[in-house]
């Protein structure tokens, strides 16, 4: 017979496995919920037809697995800020009643559950998504959607055999073969470890990649939301040769070509766009209060600004660190002990900045994908999607999003260490790797700050004087200064 305490102890281990497994669950049935929105709101809809034939099940179907895989990258992202904040919040309320249900064993779970779906999401369901819906059954086979996955199935296991040789063979040339004949037989333990720190290697160096671009990029999608101040601008006069313009152009399209002069429509058809778009910006600049044209502005940049460069300084400081601390290399925590301390030197204000900070880079580093030649052509529109670049951008954003945490340990930006199977990659404990890592994204993202900085302030000067409006035939550093005073004092007149 078990004793009482004993039985009491299994119940409660019980019910706190219930209570954490539901917490869990209802937290991933809202991003799925979120994730389904944001999919919906950029597929193309001929791609979904709602009729009941086999090429929109498969659809169907597609469409699930990757609202899933969105929803894990969107929990990969969430993962360190929830973890900052559940700490900050035992702090506070270390004897809270109404707190008991968020401790290190929810976070650790969570965390484990997040790395078990990202691998299931980047290996099994999106490549099967991919070929699913490029599948056609095999030759001579009954046609349907179960054909479709019996073949989807047999080349999804030939693909992983050869990944697996793949990095059979690479572990073989790194290492000596008692280690590669003993990872054949292990493969929980060996080759699954080393496939993941391969590829979160990958997504960490293409943070470091888009990361600094996307912070460029930052400061003039800004720029085009928000309404800019009047400097040394005559809103009203401009406004009126933008009407003018417009509407000599509408005349001219509606006329059609004449008889003694060739012109070409189409351009004619994107000039007259793109006057009635800057007259539409014009008038939201003239109809813009004080308070939004002088102030939204200047604010909005100088915060793009502070982010910046605070990040940039913890990196350096973190630099400084690796040098004379062992303990700043990012390493793997088996059990959080949360509420014991703040996770920042300045308590609750430094976590709240950390994961300001955090999800500042995330969106940063999304911007710099979507900016990169190479990954230009993934970039979503609205309503004009295909299920392949749904796809794609999954397995972006899956890559992006499972390497946040590294990344942000890697950099110092947080001092949360990496919880679970995260903290169990190969290169996180090298030195070398993780202190060239620092001082290359730093160096980039100062290079990219000043660069920003100084074309945006040129090109607001440009405009200020006026001198956008020269033929490109005359160069702008021919004008004597004289001209260029004489000007601006004019318009402040």
């Amino acid at each position: 017979m078990e004793a009482p305490d004993e039985v009491s102890v299994r119940e409660q281990i019980f019910h706190d496995r219930v209570r954490e497994t539901i917490i869990c669950v209802l937290f991933f049935v809202c991003l799925y919920f979120v994730s389904y929105l944001v999919i919906t709101y950029y597929k193309k809809n001929s791609e979904f037809p709602i009729d009941d034939s086999e090429d929109a099940t498969v659809n169907r179907i597609a469409l699930w697995l990757c609202t899933f895989s969105l929803s894990v990258s969107m929990c990969a992202v969430l993962l360190l800020p929830l973890s900052i904040l559940s700490n900050e919040v035992l702090l506070s309320f270390p004897q809270s009643y109404y707190m008991q249900w968020l401790n290190g064993s929810l976070i650790h779970g969570l965390w484990n559950v997040v790395f078990l779906f990202f691998n299931l999401s980047l290996v099994i369901l999106l490549p099967f998504t991919y070929f699913f819906t490029e599948s056609e059954g095999f030759a001579g086979s009954k046609k349907g959607v179960m054909a479709r996955v019996y073949e989807t199935a047999v080349v999804l296991l030939l693909l992983t055999l050869l990944v697996l040789g793949m990095v059979w063979v690479a572990s073989a040339l790194l290492q000596d073969n008692n280690m590669a004949r003993k990872g054949l037989y292990d493969l929980w333990e060996y080759y699954l470890p080393y496939l993941y720190s391969c590829i979160s290697l990958f997504g960490v160096l293409l943070l470091l990649l888009c990361t600094p671009l996307g912070l460029s990029r930052m400061f003039s999608i800004t720029g085009s939301l928000l309404v800019k101040p009047r400097l040394l601008e005559d809103v009203d006069e401009t406004m009126s040769c933008a009407v003018f313009e417009e509407a000599s152009l509408s005349k001219k399209l509606r006329n059609g070509t004449s008889c003694w002069m060739n012109v070409n429509m189409e351009a004619l058809r994107n000039q007259y766009l793109s006057t009635q778009a800057n007259r539409i910006a014009l008038e939201m600049r003239r109809r813009a209060s004080p308070w939004q044209r002088n102030l939204g502005y200047p604010l909005a940049m100088l915060l793009l600004v502070a982010l910046t460069v605070v990040s940039v300084l913890i990196v350096c400081f973190h630099v400084v660190e690796l040098m004379f601390d062992e303990t700043a290399v990012p390493r793997g925590m088996k059990s959080p002990l949360l509420g014991a301390a703040s996770f920042s030197i300045f308590g609750s204000l430094g976590a709240a900045m950390q994961v300001i900070l955090i999800l500042y880079l995330m969106i940063s580093s999304v911007l710099g994908f979507y900016s990169l030649p190479l990954f230009a052509k993934l970039r979503p529109h609205k309503q004009d999607t295909s299920l392949t670049q749904v796809i794609g951008n999954c397995v972006s954003l899956l890559v992006l999003s499972s390497a946040l945490p590294v990344f942000s340990r890697t950099l110092g930006i947080t001092r949360f260490d990496l919880l679970g199977d995260f903290g169990r990659y190969n290169w996180l404990g090298n030195f070398h790797i993780v202190f060239l890592y620092n001082i290359l994204f730093a160096g980039l993202t100062s290079a990219c700050l000043i660069n920003t900085l100084t074309w945006t302030v040129q090109r607001e000067l440009i405009r200020a004087f006026g001198l956008h409006k020269l033929p490109k035939t005359v160069s702008r550093s021919t004008v004597p200064l004289r001209l260029l005073l004489a000007n601006g004092l004019s318009k402040i007149h």
